[in-house]
């Protein structure tokens, strides 16, 4: 969430308590990476939709891949607000819109992410595991109807942290997005975020479970073949952790910092040293989720091939290598 972006006295909860804080990395260096990332995800992400558009949703595959990359671009889209607003470049009703509503929107579409990831997982897993038996969750009328129950489940609990955010905004209050809260709002504030935690926690063990099985799938298959090709062995057999190793170095670091850090917000009672270490660590796993924008759009082109064929880059690489590679590929991938 949202918080000041200098060396300031913060009102705390009870009207009483202050807890200097400097936030000078926040308002300087943050907003710089931000912007790194904010160019790079938005023509990463512009690729990937011009690429997405010419194909058809004919898989549960491609459908997770393109609800995937839409929670992704609504990501990209609030980072500038937030960039903005991190570096004090705009009025302090920027700051409140923020809170209200884009960092909302911003975690809301970060949780379909996480939560489609454990789809692509899953789909992976059938089709690697089991490609050859029929079931009602490989058809693309079952990814659709999930996929919709993901955006809906996300966005009903996302919805009444904007409306509980109904404390008058001033250029104090709106220093900290907490301080918009009542008490109702800071108890769903903080049921939200044990949700939260609970759907990434059930997709990361559920996720390195199917893995698990694929790699052991995988190394069976090359034993096999006995494929005397060791570099491509290698290359094709990390493609299967990709989504894992995203999954991983993008959320788990935020997902171990953000219990503690709700806590130290929500609290009445005020640890200032203990609250000014979390909110750094918070920030800074915060930035490395936001950059799972720019880490998606490799897992589109390490395992779908239908993408990776619509990408003029790719077209003269695929031409000289798809003799070689294209029955191992379709194996490990199934895109």
């Amino acid at each position: 969430m949202l918080e000041p972006a200098n060396a300031t006295g913060m009102q705390g909860f009870n009207g009483s308590e202050r807890c200097p804080r400097d936030t000078r990395i926040t308002q300087l260096v943050f907003p710089t990476l931000y912007t790194g990332v904010f160019l790079a995800g938005a023509l990463l992400n512009t690729l990937a939709l011009w690429a997405f558009l010419r194909i058809p949703s004919s898989s549960t595959f491609v459908i997770y891949l393109k609800n995937t990359l839409v929670a992704d671009l609504i990501m990209t889209l609030t980072l500038p607000f937030k960039i903005l607003s991190d570096a004090h470049l705009g009025p302090w009703q920027l700051r409140a819109f923020v809170c209200r509503f884009s960092s909302v929107v911003f975690y809301e579409a970060m949780y379909v992410g996480i939560t489609l990831l454990g789809l692509i997982a899953f789909d992976r897993f059938l089709k690697i595991v089991r490609p050859f038996e029929k079931s009602f969750v490989k058809k693309p009328a079952f990814a659709k109807t999930v996929t919709v129950f993901v955006w809906l489940l996300l966005f009903s609990m996302s919805l009444p942290n904007m409306i509980l955010n109904d404390k008058e905004a001033t250029p104090v209050s709106v220093k900290k997005c907490a301080s918009l809260k009542g008490p109702l709002g800071l108890w769903w504030h903080r049921l939200v975020n044990y949700v939260s935690q609970g759907i990434f926690w059930t997709v990361f063990v559920l996720m390195l479970l199917f893995y698990m099985v694929i790699a052991k799938k995988v190394y069976d298959s090359y034993k096999k073949v006995k494929s005397k090709d060791g570099q491509s062995k290698k290359r094709l057999g990390g493609k299967v952790f990709v989504v894992l190793a995203v999954f991983f170095l993008c959320f788990a670091p935020f997902h171990f910092t953000r219990v503690p850090y709700t806590h130290s917000q929500t609290s009445s009672k005020k640890d200032c040293a203990l609250e000014n270490r979390l909110f750094i660590a918070k920030e800074t796993t915060l930035f490395l989720a936001a950059t799972n924008i720019c880490m998606d759009p490799l897992i589109y082109i390490f395992l779908c091939k239908r993408f990776t064929e619509r990408l003029p880059c790719m077209r003269c690489r695929r031409a000289s290598h798809q003799e070689q590679q294209s029955s191992q590929t379709d194996h490990i991938t199934l895109g």
